[in-house]
């Protein structure tokens, strides 16, 4: 964590500030003690599930479109885990294509593991062109 802490933090700031335009005199704060610690309240003695909330997201909006990307090798948040939430999300068989997995030889920040870094921007480029395409006149940058 310690070798992509600082390169991490000032590749974002560099994107919202230059890149977006974003301007704020607030720093951004990675995993220190103004964003931690998290509040998990809600799920005490259960279970954190986002399932019910995804459900109903892509029922109540039929266009949304959402991209799972695991890696294989992520302690942090299993790819397992994400099957089993997929594979139990009881969506209307309708609207389950709207739901697309990749998965990587990386674990928990795949970016940071070269090959899924390429493999994950092309996947994000399909994704994107899949899910939002261009309107008719519209000029892709």
């Amino acid at each position: 964590m310690s070798a992509i802490l600082g390169p991490y933090t000032a590749a974002m700031n560099h994107y919202v500030r230059l890149e977006l335009g974003f301007e704020s005199d607030l720093p951004y704060e990675i995993l220190s003690g103004r964003v931690r610690p998290w509040s998990y309240k809600e799920f005490e003695n259960k279970h954190v599930r986002v399932s019910d909330t995804l459900r109903r997201a892509i029922h109540q909006n039929p266009h949304l479109k959402v991209l799972v990307a695991s890696g294989y090798f992520d302690f942090a948040t299993p790819y397992h885990a994400a099957r089993h939430t997929l594979d139990h999300l009881q969506l209307d068989p309708s609207l389950r294509g709207n739901v697309r997995e990749t998965f990587y030889e990386a674990g928990h920040m795949m970016y940071v593991h070269l090959p899924s870094l390429k493999q994950q921007a092309a996947d994000l480029a399909a994704f994107l062109a899949w899910a939002a395409p261009p309107h008719p006149g519209t000029e892709v940058i």
